[in-house]
């Protein structure tokens, strides 16, 4: 995996925040933000993936993983 430096411009607000999870040792900002980036991707492939299980309607599988991540409850 190559890592490519770019610059980017962010709100105050975000820096802040940015700046606040560092202090709480959240590494440095790069890492905070690659963990940001990491989670939003996360969140638009989970949104895709229940986009295509409404679509599809396709539950069987679904519900064996509801069923297999519930086991410890």
């Amino acid at each position: 995996m190559s890592t490519v430096q770019i610059a980017v411009r962010l709100p105050d607000d975000l820096v802040a925040y940015v700046d606040e999870q560092v202090r709480q040792g959240g590494g440095s900002r790069a890492a905070v933000v690659v963990r940001a980036l990491n989670l939003y991707q996360q969140q638009l492939t989970a949104e895709a993936d229940a986009r295509i299980l409404e679509e599809t309607g396709d539950y069987e599988e679904f519900d064996g993983l509801v069923e297999h991540l519930s086991i410890g409850d």
